[in-house]
């Protein structure tokens, strides 16, 4: 994220890492990368990576839901022996992510060395390694929060474009986005009919389901000296493993998948994610517009991805 948290300074941050995880904070810096939480680089002693998520709905609910993941990225690491899972370290109380006043958490993460690309396709020289740690990744057998086939936010985008005929408030974008809306109504309506004719296909499949990452694409790898690593795994998920390999394009990487793991590819539910993703994107900037706001570096990168989405 460009903007830093409301209500959450370098100082509150450093007192929560030292009380939470017992550690001789000596620095932190605010790193405006990634969309969804917010990033710190942390010398304790050693390199550390904070994160800290923003809960607007239900706190109770998002901290259990980030928690569940959390506990599910460590046993990864920790119980399946996933050395490449960049899994959370606990805290003095042995949990995951901890409550940072009413509605933020935190969790802290090693540093790890290397460089991670950009969301998009993956290069062909580094799909090969993704494939390989989606293999091993899929062969765990540790507890996941099972997925919902439902498209998050499906609610509040439903409910936008039912009411783009009558003035909204809101902030700067509100009315441009109620405008975008009114004229993209009819291919949003089509993606989601689309949508749900492929959650009825893949809910009636018979392959098996597997822990998931979620989002695996080239700006959650980070390539270096000690082989590629996972990170951001708040998404992590009992789901069939179309959830993943969709975002590896390549038909020769999908055949090489089921020679590995006996599992057939399904075609729907390639299709499926990879309109899950835009949908799910789509319905995350309209909420985020939809709520009283300003223009900021965020709410303009919000406009201007879900301009390219319904261009």
């Amino acid at each position: 994220m460009k903007d830093r948290p409301a209500g959450v300074s370098d100082e509150q941050l450093a007192a929560a890492v030292a009380a939470g995880w017992g550690l001789d904070v000596r620095a932190v810096r605010y790193r405006p990368v990634g969309f969804g939480s917010y990033h710190w680089a942390v010398d304790a002693g050693r390199p550390l990576f904070v994160t800290v998520d923003a809960f607007r709905d239900d706190p109770v609910a998002g901290l259990r839901r980030l928690r569940r993941a959390f506990d599910t990225a460590l046993a990864l690491r920790r119980d399946a022996g996933l050395e490449f899972v960049v899994a959370p370290l606990p805290a003095g109380t042995g949990e995951t992510v901890l409550p940072l006043g009413a509605r933020h958490s935190v969790a802290v993460f090693p540093q790890v060395s290397g460089e991670a690309g950009e969301f998009g396709r993956h290069r062909d020289e580094d799909a090969p390694a993704v494939l390989e740690l989606l293999v091993r990744l899929h062969a765990a057998t540790v507890h996941a929060p099972r997925t919902e086939l439902v498209l998050p936010g499906r609610d509040r985008l439903d409910g936008a474009l039912r009411t783009v005929d009558r003035p909204w408030t809101g902030g700067p974008y509100t009315e441009p986005l109620r405008a975008l809306l009114a004229r993209r109504a009819g291919r949003i309506g089509a993606l989601l009919s689309e949508f749900d004719h492929l959650v009825e296909q893949v809910r009636g499949g018979t392959g098996g389901w597997v822990v998931t990452h979620g989002e695996p694409h080239p700006g959650n790898v980070v390539r270096g000296p000690d082989g590629p690593r996972l990170i951001d795994w708040d998404t992590v998920q009992l789901a069939p493993p179309e959830r993943d390999l969709w975002l590896l394009d390549r038909p020769d990487l999908h055949a090489e998948y089921t020679r590995r793991t006996g599992r057939p590819v399904s075609a729907a539910a390639l299709a499926l994610y990879r309109l899950w993703w835009e949908l799910a994107d789509v319905a995350g900037y309209v909420t985020e517009l939809c709520r009283e706001h300003e223009t900021t570096a965020d709410t303009t990168a919000a406009w201007t991805y879900l301009n390219r989405y319904l261009a």
